[in-house]
């Protein structure tokens, strides 16, 4: 069986005290869905604002000073913002797992409409380099295109739409979930929260 999950790469929640996050090795990957218990989405909130947590140097307003304000700074006032992850392939039947590679951000997915309407070819990252390629009416996803002996998955393209249809679905049930956690627990900045995070993650219909 081949799935297709979207994931979150996660920064380390060590001493992080704003919010009720769950224990999670860092750069390790969550799975965004509309499944995830409010812990988990704080989990997923903090790390998309930790890749935006930078010094304003482009005519932002100074950050505040306040830990809260502080913090989701970048998150809320940067116009290109960044979150490291992207889509999980596993194929359960032969043991194979496709992973997005390092600096792949989240909104990178439009590159597999490459695959399946475009040029028929697209990366994903580096260390590992994964690579789709369509080859007539199959794909094959080769896990670290570096590595000669990698490991493949192949599925037929219509199968593959289909995936990442579904995968599109969970990160729109996931952005659902944002505005109620943040209601609860930022109440200051629940609908810029939500709006940004939407964004973030290029899901349409939530900002």
């Amino acid at each position: 069986m081949i799935d297709i999950q979207p994931v979150l790469e996660i920064r380390a929640p060590d001493g992080f005290a704003l919010w009720p996050v769950t224990g999670a090795e860092p750069y390790g990957f969550l799975q965004l869905s509309g499944a995830l218990s409010p812990a988990e989405v704080g989990t997923a909130v903090m790390s998309i604002a930790a890749c935006n947590d930078c010094e304003p140097d482009d005519g932002r307003p100074p950050r505040p000073a306040d830990p809260l304000g502080a913090f989701l700074h970048g998150l809320l006032t940067m116009d290109d913002l960044f979150a490291s992850g992207g889509l999980r392939i596993t194929d359960t039947v032969h043991g194979r797992t496709l992973l997005p590679g390092c600096c792949n951000a989240m909104d990178e997915r439009s590159d597999w409409a490459e695959v399946v309407h475009g040029s028929g070819r697209a990366s994903f990252g580096h260390d590992p380099s994964p690579l789709a390629e369509r080859l007539g009416d199959r794909v094959r996803l080769t896990v670290d295109s570096e590595r000669d002996d990698s490991p493949v998955i192949e599925l037929p393209v219509v199968r593959l739409r289909h995936l990442l249809a579904r995968a599109e679905r969970a990160l729109t049930d996931f952005t659902h979930l944002v505005g109620p956690w943040a209601a609860r627990h930022v109440p200051d900045h629940a609908a810029a929260i939500t709006a940004s995070v939407a964004r973030t993650l290029a899901v349409q219909g939530n900002a």
